[in-house]
């Protein structure tokens, strides 16, 4: 998995910019971009505070389908007790 083109692709489906990213999870703004590029490695750590900060969990980060699947990402912002009113919804119809 490239973890730089990962990181650009869900920044950009929550319309973040680098800069935006950056202070939101409290890293440098260089240090995220050299990551995107795939010239820089990122900690555990570091990329938990990025997932935190885009409101989803690092398992999400490493099992979502990015491409053009919104919905996912959309779904994992959900609070649990959003997830079930979603949930009831759904059935509903």
């Amino acid at each position: 998995m490239d973890v730089g083109k990962k990181l650009l692709e869900l920044r950009t489906m929550c319309c973040l910019t680098q800069n935006g990213l950056a202070e939101k999870a409290g890293v440098s703004q260089t240090h995220l971009r050299r990551v995107e590029l795939g010239q820089a490695d990122i900690t555990v750590g570091h990329l938990q505070l990025i997932c935190d900060a885009m409101g989803i969990s690092l398992q999400d980060f490493f099992n979502l389908e990015t491409k053009d699947d919104k919905l996912l990402v959309a779904l994992s912002k959900l609070t649990p007790k959003q997830k079930k009113l979603l949930i009831a919804f759904l059935e509903s119809l």
